[in-house]
């Protein structure tokens, strides 16, 4: 109990249940693990599509990532149940950088011995502001199993929540999405943006399983979608199904990393349906 005995004040009783399983239990483990998860399908793979992705996968959704062109998934995402190659690692922020790895700037080489900014304070760099030692990284030759015990959040962010999907065209997809699933819209093209919108929408009317249908973009895109949709033949009130623009109100901010943080903040505002 978390109460004067230990030191604590908060309160309260954690009971534990130990449970024996093997190898064969796993699918049914798993089954019973994933009941948690709300199903999120992701169409876009481009800055805010990356953003949302490494935030998502780091909450209790089950994300399915969604893109028309080919090549489009980072390579460390072929398989995110393995992570990066073993003993490869490639130069963080040089050629053939992913984007985490740039985002990290010197994870793997730490900063020049002997000098260390201190993070937060003058001179820090943005990164070193964001993540405090971070220019440090993990112990030389070391690499912890992604997503398990003693992983990083960057490892943890390969777990297997996140599926990537090829689509072309990329509306197809939106037949096969996971009832309950919450739609996010942010492909490359406006284009493709209405058809997945009207797909969503046609799906909703058939099935009425989709609780949240976002679309990135501002009022005046909507404005145009809205005459689009109508003109397809969608009544107002289905169009109301519609969020545009995304992410909680009151989070102000144009980098991808602020509308990630508002859109995932939005989803688990609105919870179960």
């Amino acid at each position: 109990m978390l109460g004067p005995s230990l030191g604590q004040c908060c309160g309260g009783v954690v009971h534990l249940r130990f449970e024996a399983l093997g190898p064969d239990d796993v699918p049914a483990l798993r089954r019973r693990l994933d009941n948690h998860l709300q199903p999120v399908a992701l169409f876009g793979g481009g800055h805010v599509g990356f953003a949302l992705m490494e935030v998502l996968s780091l909450l209790p959704f089950a994300l399915t990532w969604i893109d028309s062109r080919d090549g489009i998934f980072p390579d460390e995402f072929a398989d995110f149940s393995a992570g990066p190659p073993q003993g490869k690692m490639r130069p963080p922020g040089g050629q053939g950088a992913t984007r985490s790895e740039r985002a990290w700037g010197q994870i793997s080489a730490g900063p020049p011995q002997g000098k260390m900014r201190p993070p937060g304070g003058q001179g820090a760099t943005r990164s070193e502001r964001a993540w405090g030692q971070i220019s440090a990284g993990p112990p030389q030759g070391k690499m912890r199993p992604p997503g398990g015990q003693g992983a990083t959040r960057s490892e943890r962010a390969w777990g297997p929540n996140v599926s990537c999907e090829h689509s072309d065209p990329v509306q197809r997809a939106v037949t096969d999405l996971a009832p309950q699933s919450r739609v996010l819209i942010m492909s490359f093209s406006h284009a493709e943006d209405l058809d997945i919108v009207a797909e969503c929408l046609k799906r909703q009317r058939e099935r009425g399983d989709l609780p949240y249908i976002g679309l990135i973009g501002s009022k005046t895109k909507w404005a145009t979608f809205r005459h689009r949709l109508e003109a397809r033949g969608f009544s107002a009130e289905e169009l109301g199904h519609v969020t545009c623009p995304i992410g909680l109100p009151g989070i102000s901010g144009k980098e991808p990393e602020v509308i990630a943080v508002a859109v995932a903040a939005q989803l688990l505002h609105a919870g179960r349906p």
